[in-house]
């Protein structure tokens, strides 16, 4: 099974909302936030950091968001902030606008209350790796029917660390509605911890860790309620979907779409008036202060033909902050 917030992630339609960097209840070996996002205040939407409500609302609009997660930290040691984002997005966007929350601390009822009045559909718990096994008679089974209560949908949200059977319970009980188990990842933010912890990469991949992938599968893999997303899928699907999405979005009549989600275009230093003496469509270039940006092929074939000296072709993310994937010079 794949949940309604799952399947906005799949199409690349989730804004990502990072509302809070502090997590005090516990120092977690794999938690995978990097130095720029760890242990801070400030406020993310998407890769854009956020310093007014028009940002965000901005963002979600360059990607056509269909709903938003909200993560951290911990969301919920932020509760009003995390509100005041929730019911921004759905005053903008409407009650369609799906939204979910991840969160590491059980809460309590009145932090569920709140968060279904500010908009909030999907709540996703992460219990602590050393309560696993144990979480029956606790308040994280009590704050899963809690959460029903007051208009959420519960469900579990966990790092693919080791097999747990007593999640598929919760979730036969009717407690939890699903589960999702990622696969477990090394990152910039948890590597120096996760080496000493003894786990290693799998061979010739990026981020995925040698181990636990195949016995939590055997284990909990068929039940029609567990979702196991793979390393590759988030990067390949999520991501880079989320990519094409924006850069669909925002390009301009020149810009070529990539599959990986980017936006080519071209770049020249010479005088915009060239443009206009040889007859080039105005829909085809754009004038900025100190440069001009014009569809690639028509740049390659202008240089050529001697009609321009130089110039580069340009490959950059589509995100707010523009960034440069690659340079190639003309001449």
């Amino acid at each position: 099974m794949i949940s309604e917030g799952c399947e906005q992630c799949a199409k690349g339609g989730k804004m990502v909302m990072f509302v809070y960097g502090y997590c005090d209840q516990r120092d977690c070996f794999y938690c995978p936030l990097g130095e720029n996002r760890k242990n801070v205040t400030d406020v993310y939407a998407n890769e854009r950091q956020v310093e007014t409500d028009e940002d965000v609302l901005e963002e979600a609009h360059r990607m056509d968001a269909l709903g938003t997660s909200i993560t951290g930290g911990e969301p919920q040691e932020a509760l009003e902030r995390t509100c005041h984002y929730l019911e921004l997005l759905k005053d903008e966007f409407g009650e369609d606008h799906h939204t979910h929350l991840y969160t590491g601390i059980p809460g309590g009822r009145e932090n569920m209350r709140k968060l279904s009045e500010a908009g909030l559909d999907e709540i996703r718990f992460h219990p602590p790796l050393e309560q696993w096994g144990d979480l029956h008679g606790t308040e994280w089974e009590e704050i899963l029917y809690i959460a029903r209560e007051e208009g959420l949908t519960p469900a579990f949200e966990i790092p693919g660390i080791r097999a747990e059977t007593e999640f598929l319970e919760f979730l036969d009980e009717g407690a939890a509605e699903f589960c999702n188990i990622n696969e477990f990842e090394m990152s910039d933010g948890n590597y120096r911890r996760m080496q000493e912890q003894g786990y290693e990469l799998k061979e010739d991949h990026m981020s995925a860790v040698e181990g636990s992938r195949e016995d939590i599968l055997e284990v909990m893999g068929d039940h029609e309620r567990v979702y196991f997303c793979t390393s590759v899928f988030k990067d390949a699907a999520q991501h880079r979907r989320r990519l094409k999405r924006m850069a669909r979005n925002i390009r301009r009549e020149f810009d070529d779409v990539t599959d990986d989600g980017t936006l080519v275009y071209g770049k020249t230093r010479a005088d915009p008036d060239r443009f206009e003496a040889l007859g080039v469509p105005e829909e085809f270039y754009t004038v900025k202060a100190d440069h001009v940006e014009v569809a690639w092929w028509l740049l390659e074939e202008m240089i050529e033909d001697g009609d321009l000296e130089d110039g580069e072709i340009v490959e950059q993310y589509p995100s707010y902050d523009g960034q440069v994937v690659e340079r190639t010079p003309l001449a």
